[in-house]
């Protein structure tokens, strides 16, 4: 053929063809059918991949948010000698550049009670004005007020701890903690009736059950900790940047002491996640690796059922690169159209997913994502665009290669043998 009779690459005819193979007529039902499992398939694939990925990030980033929210990111406990010199060391500390709080507390367990039921809490003793400082306390009191917080012996407790014990703000809640006062006896445990001054909700129902705030100097007088604390808290203004603040805040303490970070503090619980997030993009990958495969068998039936139809175009001239092309725009159109409304389709639940979660739950009437169990009060969906691309890439690149082995065969069809038999 000479090359002036030759059509560029993907020329109109091209695409003219490939559009009218994906219109299957009565007798090609079958390969229709397969086409369009396998659109379904890459645009499921896709979608529940987007979706998964969102909500798994996103429920890292909450329960994140919620711990560091509350707990320090360096935590400074004593070595060799109790932290009486608190107030010196946490002055130092934060004036330390990019330190935003060294809060000191009192911390030990207790048991709650009320005339309608008790339950185990953590109290922590803490300054009203470092309580003031975190947001995730200060920011979301339900009822009540932390006003003159210091000054009176108040407590601040946790939502779902107010529901569990059936008290509200300005009732009076009983503190039983197992060591009190030393008599000939032993020791005796401490008992004490405080007011609660102020409810809050952070949001993640481990806290919310569990923590009781109450003033510093009333934690070491309740805890036999007098001039003492338990610990320091320190936040900074980037978690990520520990590694950094170490040295500083060893430095700035002036004293021997043990630190701890929050990667260490929940590194079970986050390492934990992230080999479950790994573990879900590897297997649902599997769905769309699936669908990728049913385009191959599709369009391997459709070279077959349209092998005289390939034989006359090569007769009349078709390159075999041309018909390469048909069958290789075939099936990607299947593969990019899928992804794309996958895309979509994962977009629209994540933006949407709180609404859902609501809606399943009144069409199932049961409770979908239990507080108790997942920790938070709201389902979390948050889109990483790195994630979202490499999903979409990796399921156009898997469309696309399925059509490579189908279009070559079509190419190296010899017309010859395909139209010897008619």
């Amino acid at each position: 053929m000479r090359e002036s009779t030759r059509t560029h690459p993907f020329a109109p005819f091209e695409w003219m063809l490939s559009l009218r193979y994906l219109r299957a007529r009565r007798k090609e039902g079958f390969i229709s059918v397969i086409a369009g499992f396998s659109f379904l398939g890459i645009m499921l694939g896709v979608a529940t991949l987007i979706i998964v990925m969102a909500v798994m990030n996103g429920f890292r980033q909450e329960l994140l948010g919620k711990i560091l929210g509350l707990n320090g990111h360096l935590l400074i406990q004593p070595l060799e000698s109790p932290l009486t010199d608190w107030q010196a060391v946490s002055d130092r500390v934060s004036k330390v550049p990019g330190i935003r709080l060294a809060a000191p507390i009192v911390e030990g367990q207790a048991l709650a009670s009320s005339p309608f039921n008790a339950s185990g809490v953590l109290v922590r003793g803490i300054r009203a004005g470092d309580l003031a400082k975190l947001s995730s306390v200060a920011k979301n009191i339900k009822q009540g007020t932390l006003e003159g917080y210091d000054e009176g012996q108040g407590i601040a407790i946790g939502s779902r701890l107010a529901e569990q014990l059936s008290v509200r703000a300005g009732d009076n809640l009983t503190l039983v903690a197992p060591r009190g006062a030393v008599t000939p006896m032993g020791t005796t445990p401490r008992i004490k009736s405080y007011k609660i001054a102020a409810v809050f909700e952070i949001g993640m129902s481990e806290y919310d059950a569990a923590f009781v705030f109450m003033p510093l100097t009333e934690a070491q007088a309740y805890f036999n900790r007098a001039g003492d604390v338990t610990a320091i808290e320190v936040y900074t203004d980037d978690p990520d940047r520990v590694d950094h603040y170490r040295p500083l805040v060893t430095e700035a303490a002036a004293r021997p002491i043990y630190m701890i970070d929050w990667r260490q503090r929940n590194a079970t619980f986050f390492n934990a996640l992230e080999v479950e997030r790994n573990v879900m993009f590897l297997i649902l990958t599997l769905i769309v690796l699936v669908a990728a495969l049913n385009i191959v068998s599709g369009l391997i039936m459709l070279v077959k059922d349209k092998s005289n139809d390939i034989a006359i175009l090569r007769t009349m001239g078709a390159t075999q690169g041309a018909v390469m092309r048909v069958f290789l725009i075939t099936g990607a159109a299947i593969g990019v159209v899928g992804t794309v409304v996958g895309f979509l389709l994962g977009t629209i639940v994540c933006l949407n997913i709180e609404s859902i979660r609501h809606f399943l739950s009144w069409l199932t009437n049961t409770e979908l994502f239990s507080p108790e169990l997942y920790f938070l009060s709201r389902l979390p969906a948050d889109m990483n665009v790195g994630e979202t691309t490499a999903v979409v890439v990796m399921a156009l690149g898997l469309s696309l290669l399925a059509t490579l082995y189908p279009s070559w065969r079509a190419a190296r069809l010899d017309p010859v043998e395909a139209l010897r038999y008619e």
